[in-house]
C-alpha cells in the first residue's frame, strides 16, 4: 500500500483530497505546514508528496528545494498544488523538481489521476528492468538496472521525471524528439501538463549534466523541433550549431 504525504493548510483541501486517495486504497498523512511535512517526510518516508505552493512557515518551492538537496529524500516525487494563475510559478516549481503539478479548484479524481501516473512511473523505475546494458556517451553513463546516472565518474541526483527524460533520449542519440513525443514517452501518457515541463524538466537536467548549461554540448535544442541527446560524432561547434538551429534557444 503506497503511502501518500499531503501538505496543505486548508483543512477542508486536506480531507477532501485525502478521502479520496485512502478510497483508492492509498494510506494517507498529512501536514499543515512544511516544517511539520519535512519532518514527517524525513520520519516516514512516504511513497509521495501532494504539496500546496501556499504555505505557512516554510511555502511549497521552498520546501521543493530543500528536499531535493536532501541525498536521503531527494527521490520523493512531488505533486505540486498550486492556486496562482501565472504560468511562472508553476515553471519555477518544476524547475526546482516537483514531477508535476494541479492547479485549484481542482477535481479530486485528478488528483488521484496524477498520483497513480507519477506512482507507475517510479514504480517501473524501481522493479527489476530487461536486461539492459548501461549507456555511456561523452562524459554522462545511465545504467537503467541500477538506475544510477554518473557524469565523469560522479554520481548525479536526478528525480525519477529527469532519470526517464534523460534515458529516453541517451536510448537514440542524435534522434530529435518533440516535446510531446517526450511527455507521452517519458513522463506518462497520462500527463496533461503543458509542454512547458519538458522544458522545465531539461533546464534541470542541464544543470546537472552540462559543463556550461548556458552552453549546452550534450542535451541540444532542435529549433522549431524539440531536444536531442548529442551523438558522439558531434563534438565541434559548427555541427552544434547546424543541429540546433540556434544557440541560446531554451
Amino acid at each position: 500500500m503506497a503511502r501518500i504525504l499531503v501538505v496543505d493548510d486548508d483543512p477542508q483541501i486536506v480531507r477532501l483530497v485525502r478521502s479520496y486517495l485512502e478510497q483508492e486504497g492509498f494510506s494517507v498523512l498529512t501536514a499543515g505546514d512544511g516544517n511539520a511535512a519535512l519532518h514527517l517526510l524525513r520520519a516516514e518516508r512516504p511513497d509521495l508528496v501532494v504539496l500546496d505552493l501556499m504555505l505557512p512557515q516554510l511555502d511549497g518551492l521552498e520546501m521543493t528545494r530543500i528536499v531535493r538537496s536532501d541525498p536521503t529524500i531527494a527521490a520523493t516525487p512531488i505533486l505540486m498544488l498550486t492556486a496562482r494563475v501565472d504560468e511562472i510559478d508553476r515553471i519555477v516549481g518544476l524547475e526546482l523538481g516537483a514531477d508535476d503539478y494541479v492547479t485549484k479548484p481542482f477535481n479530486p479524481r485528478e488528483i488521484t489521476a496524477r498520483v497513480k501516473a507519477i506512482l507507475r512511473r517510479a514504480h517501473s523505475a524501481d522493479a527489476p528492468p530487461l536486461a539492459e546494458p548501461p549507456i555511456t556517451l561523452h562524459t554522462i553513463m545511465l545504467d537503467p538496472t541500477a538506475h544510477v546516472v554518473t557524469r565523469a565518474g560522479k554520481p548525479l541526483t536526478l528525480t525519477r521525471s529527469e532519470f526517464d527524460v534523460l534515458h529516453l533520449l541517451m536510448r537514440a542519440p542524435g534522434r530529435a524528439f518533440t516535446r510531446g513525443q517526450i511527455l507521452a514517452d517519458a513522463l506518462g501518457e497520462e500527463s496533461e501538463s503543458l509542454e512547458r515541463t519538458v522544458d522545465s524538466h531539461i533546464k534541470n537536467l542541464r544543470r546537472k549534466v552540462e559543463e556550461e548549461p548556458r552552453r549546452p554540448r550534450l542535451i541540444e535544442t532542435v529549433f522549431g523541433v524539440g531536444y536531442r541527446f548529442a551523438p558522439e560524432a558531434a563534438q565541434s561547434p559548427q555541427a552544434r550549431q547546424t543541429a540546433t538551429g540556434r544557440k541560446g534557444q531554451p
